[in-house]
């Protein structure tokens, strides 16, 4: 089994195929064990062969695109425990996904709870920084639908009043700087968002924090800025998880 996947490792490394004796001097394998084994492989559907080339099969495609959500949410979990750890607060993942907004993954812990949801999260979107946060990523049109669905209504005393001013205050949101709420969703909770753009797709990294610590809540959005900046580039490959 081990040589049988450093055999598809090596052939996946060549997207335009390549031949058994190459597949074999990179494994470090003897012919005999390499022809045999891509036989099989090739029998199995984990590869095909095309005119003494070797390819990933059928098998192998789906094997890779079936473990490919799985990896990519992984990747966005461990760096959401490690941001969480770092700034010592609740770390929230969201996208805006076919019109809606999507709380992906939160990673808190017992003595740092995250902020539970007692008004529903994604028709509150005007009322907490992730919901902010990603409604500025969007253009007009967008952003309007969106209020039209979902229209601001009073969640909590510091709740945005109207439509009218929450679009005031997203159209001053200056591009990938932090969204910032003080109460706005829960009383005695403040928080910050952290815009992500990749494409066509908007996401957030956000921070909660208890109200009596709202001193913090400047540094710790920088901190998790500098700290998704760091980790852009595999962050971005994951915002379709």
């Amino acid at each position: 089994m081990q040589r049988a996947m450093r055999l598809l490792e090596s052939v996946a490394g060549h997207e335009s195929g390549a031949p058994a004796k190459q597949l074999a001097r990179e494994t470090g394998l003897a012919l005999p064990t390499a022809y045999h084994l891509l036989r099989t492989l090739v029998h199995e559907g984990y590869l095909r062969r095309d005119k003494g080339l070797f390819f990933l099969g059928d098998a192998a495609e789906r094997l890779t695109s079936n473990g490919a959500p799985q990896k990519r949410r992984s990747t966005v979990v461990a760096a959401l425990a490690r941001w969480r750890d770092a700034i010592g607060a609740p770390v929230y993942y969201a996208v805006y996904r076919e019109g809606e907004i999507e709380l992906v993954c939160v990673s808190d812990t017992p003595g740092n709870p995250a902020v539970q949801e007692w008004a529903d999260f994604r028709a509150t979107g005007h009322a907490h920084a992730i919901g902010q946060c990603l409604l500025s990523q969007l253009d007009e049109v967008a952003r309007r639908d969106h209020l039209d669905r979902y229209p601001v209504q009073p969640v909590t005393p510091y709740t945005v009043r109207d439509g009218h001013s929450l679009l005031r205050r997203l159209e001053r949101t200056r591009r990938m700087e932090p969204v910032f709420a003080r109460q706005e969703y829960a009383l005695g909770t403040v928080c910050a968002a952290v815009p992500i753009t990749a494409g066509a797709t908007a996401a957030t990294i956000a921070v909660s924090l208890p109200v009596h610590q709202v001193h913090r809540l400047h540094p710790a959005a920088q901190q998790l800025q500098t700290e998704v900046g760091r980790l852009l580039g595999p962050l971005a490959l994951s915002i379709s998880i």
